[in-house]
């Protein structure tokens, strides 16, 4: 192999994993050819110039590819391919979001871990720490997690 065609090499891995990261993320292929190209071009280079010059062509790819990670980590440039948005919703309901610890009530359906109860007026969905409730057990609230109530057997 010539000068030339292993120049070539370098510069087909480059363009891979360009495409790689940039417009065809987490597909592999490109990533995979990138990597072999870049196998070929160092054997390239080990058998045509010998261990010396192989040696200082594979620690400068080296150099230079950890010389181009950190530019994109310290430019940003990677930032833009990222979501920076936050979920601030929630699924729960407004009667799953007024109930408050220590509030009382009544299962509705047979508590088998999750079931439904009546808490202030509202059929919520709860759950049971206590393991399986009947149906008309008196309960009281434990924790408050959003849409997720859990609940105890209420000592009255």
């Amino acid at each position: 192999m010539n000068i030339t065609l292993i120049l070539l090499l370098f510069v087909i891995s480059i363009v891979l994993l360009a495409i790689e990261f940039f417009l065809i993320p987490c597909t592999s292929l490109t990533g995979i050819c990138a990597g072999i190209c870049l196998v070929v071009a160092h054997c390239a280079v080990f058998g045509q110039y010998g261990l010396v010059i192989g040696l200082w062509v594979l620690s400068a790819t080296i150099l230079l590819g950890a010389l181009f990670g950190y530019w994109i980590i310290r430019t940003k440039t990677i930032d833009k391919y990222f979501l920076h948005k936050s979920i601030e919703g929630t699924a729960a309901t407004k009667a799953q979001l007024s109930v408050k610890v220590g509030d009382k009530g009544i299962a509705v359906t047979r508590l088998a871990l999750i079931g439904n109860a009546e808490i202030g007026g509202n059929i919520v969905e709860v759950k049971s720490i206590d393991g399986f409730l009947d149906e008309g057990t008196k309960i009281v609230v434990v924790r408050t997690d959003d849409a997720q109530i859990l609940i105890k057997k209420s000592e009255q």
